[in-house]
């Protein structure tokens, strides 16, 4: 099968056009390809499927084989790949995800493919019972939370896929094994994404993450609009003025307004080539 390595700010993946062949076993396939010793390499497999319902679906399988609902930054991708491939004309695109449909909207460069794109991702979950975790209420803003024997305080949003913001410097941070503690923490029923963040300005972030199913990688665009979130309950940045969040693989901007959650970001091809499945 043909794939397409693409990403968002160094969050990569490994695509396929999914239009009109199916990959079988897609779980196995993110496993043994996202090897980046033994396989292709990336933090997952990203499809990209026909819908009844938009003009086209997204499913995502992380490193571990295990299928989230919603990644930001491939989302952006996917919406390349559907635009540059002919599926979608024009420059704005409905997918199809596990978190509902995305509105994107697209900057062309002077070939007329896409540069990057500007995602709707809907409003932000705020309830603690629906992130899912352990904390009650209607929000869950700067709460204490013991982790592996040390006290942090948390913010919970959910973008779609559940997200733990710590207010923390990630520089030097160990995240390999503090990410691992939050992950797996018995708050989080479905295992959980955490964000370290460091307030840079009142428009300005910086963060680190820890993806559940595939560890730390270069950005993360749910974690990015979670942030932004948090940092807005928590009284760091104002809502409705665009946020720039800065990550190991660049930057992403970021707008939070009572009704939606808008992100900005490029989406990159990287190379295509073939694989025996």
């Amino acid at each position: 099968m043909k794939f397409y390595k693409m990403h968002g700010i160094g969050n990569d993946y490994i695509y396929f056009d999914c239009m009109w062949q199916d990959l079988p076993d897609p779980e196995k396939v993110a496993v043994r390809l996202s090897d980046r010793h033994f396989g292709i390499g990336g933090d997952g497999i990203i499809l990209l499927c026909p819908s009844k319902i938009a003009d086209c679906k997204m499913r995502m399988f992380n490193a571990d084989g295990s299928e989230g609902k919603m990644c930001g930054n491939g989302v952006r991708c996917v919406g390349k790949l559907a635009h540059d491939l002919g599926y979608v004309k024009g420059t704005i695109c409905k997918i199809e995800t596990l978190s509902g449909i995305k509105t994107l909207e697209f900057t062309l460069d002077k070939d007329g493919k896409v540069e990057s794109a500007r995602v709707d991702m809907g409003a932000a979950i705020l309830s603690g019972e629906k992130i899912p975790s352990a904390f009650k209420g209607a929000s869950v803003v700067n709460k204490p939370l013991k982790v592996d024997g040390d006290d942090y305080f948390v913010t919970l949003v959910s973008m779609g896929n559940p997200h733990c913001v710590v207010f923390k410097d990630p520089d030097g941070l160990e995240i390999e094994e503090i990410g691992k503690a939050f992950e797996n923490h018995p708050a989080f029923p479905e295992r959980i994404n955490t964000e370290f963040v460091k307030v840079v300005a009142r428009n300005e972030l910086k963060m680190r993450v820890w993806e559940r199913g595939s560890g730390e990688t270069l950005a993360c665009g749910t974690g990015a609009c979670a942030s932004a979130v948090a940092a807005v309950l928590n009284g760091f940045c104002d809502k409705g003025e665009e946020i720039t969040v800065h990550l190991l693989g660049g930057d992403l901007k970021i707008l939070y307004s009572d009704e939606t959650v808008f992100m900005t970001g490029g989406a990159t091809l990287v190379f295509t080539g073939e694989v025996e499945i």
